[in-house]
């Protein structure tokens, strides 16, 4: 997390041709324009390159007026970054009161050709790596699992499932000597890798426990050899989550003549799981293990503003360093950090009211992002990691 007038998330999504990630993109962009959330919703989520904001939009229209799927973009590594930009309320001294103005996501999508197919050569392998390289500040991956590839493999599902985790892994093996510099393990790198199965529609059936079922059941080896690989990568492998946390999504309900964009799945948790699930994650993580002092710098840089803020408590915040050092040894900020990692049911419930009562639009938005994660797991879409 970095900390200015906005707060910058990234989140990694990978997976394999096909499997759906510019259709996802485009949905989950093109619903935050729509009339009904500009008047609802406490933000705006603002493409902040323009062009980019425009091509998503028009493959959003496309899929609801037209029927029409964006063009597929084979081998396209692109970053998109949205800006949360909230709505200003009537309380001057609330807004001056914020420790940040907005949240940033930023959205990197990993060309799926490159888990499946030999590069062409040095000029494309060193574009892999550095691709690479500029999605290691993400705190969260997403590795796609294709609904229409299971149903595709009904029965012997672990054909797919392991074509796709032995892809995987393999691709990180290829691109290892290339990210470790000296051969030492990366402080920074995702550290929160969910599964995600997508074009959830098509099996309307499967929740998100029968999802980790039909994984574990068939695959469960493979992720635990794709742990062990990511865990090579990364310093402290113990603050890592390798195929623990589970979530169903998708972009639309696809008839043959018509697309509805409104029957969405999970989509809606995309901004609360990049915002809070790292801070819940890291914070436990801090509390629970001896991280280096360099590790947990990088897992926490903004976690004690994002406390304050998600409590709507007014605090002096220490720096970087004097807050990372007192937290790692439980003395320093340890009250609010419980506080906000643990803050849940009617408590949650009584600060997302007041913060809107009074028009603290920030408050009021990060609380609204963890509930929004506790209905997920009561609709049985998403699934936490109790780790």
């Amino acid at each position: 997390m970095q900390v200015s007038r906005a707060l910058e998330q990234h989140i990694a999504v990978f997976g394999e041709s096909g499997s759906g990630k510019t259709v996802m993109l485009s949905s989950f962009y093109g619903a935050t324009q729509e009339p009904r959330h500009l008047q609802k919703s406490l933000f705006h989520v603002v493409a902040d390159e323009i062009g980019q904001g425009t091509r998503l939009h028009r493959n959003y229209l496309g899929m609801r007026d037209s029927a029409r799927l964006p063009a597929s973009t084979r081998f396209s590594a692109t970053s998109y970054s949205f800006s949360v930009r909230l709505k200003d309320g009537f309380d001057a001294k609330a807004i001056k009161a914020r420790p940040f103005d907005a949240l940033r996501l930023v959205w990197h999508d990993y060309p799926g050709e490159w888990f499946e197919e030999d590069v062409s050569g040095p000029e494309e392998t060193q574009r892999r790596v550095d691709t690479f390289m500029s999605l290691l500040s993400s705190d969260v991956a997403l590795l796609l699992v294709d609904g229409q590839r299971l149903l595709d493999n009904v029965g012997e599902e672990e054909r797919y499932l392991k074509s796709l985790l032995t892809n995987f892994r393999n691709g990180l093996l290829s691109l290892k000597d290339d990210l470790l510099r000296d051969g030492k393990p990366l402080v920074e790198f995702p550290r929160i890798w969910i599964m995600a199965l997508s074009k959830s529609d098509l099996l309307p059936n499967l929740d998100v426990f029968k999802f980790r079922d039909l994984l574990i059941e068939k695959a469960g080896d493979d992720i635990v050899e794709l742990r062990e690989v990511l865990a090579g990568l990364v310093e402290a492998s113990d603050a890592l989550s390798v195929g623990e946390d589970f979530v169903l999504l998708s972009s639309a309900k696809f008839d043959a003549d018509k697309i509805e964009v409104t029957k969405r799945v999970g989509l809606e948790l995309i901004l609360p799981l990049a915002a809070m699930l790292p801070f819940e994650r890291h914070v436990r993580w801090a509390q629970l293990k001896q991280i280096p002092v360099k590790v947990a710098e990088s897992l926490l840089g903004g976690a004690g503003a994002l406390a304050a803020a998600l409590i709507g408590r007014k605090v002096k915040l220490p720096g970087s360093v004097g807050l990372l050092r007192n937290l790692v040894g439980f003395v320093l900020s340890k009250e609010v950090l419980n506080e906000a990692a643990k803050l849940a049911g009617d408590k949650l419930r009584d600060i997302n009211s007041e913060a809107l009562a009074k028009q603290d639009y920030l408050t009021a938005t990060l609380t609204r992002f963890r509930m929004d994660l506790d209905r997920g797991e009561e609709e049985q879409i998403l699934l936490r990691s109790c780790r």
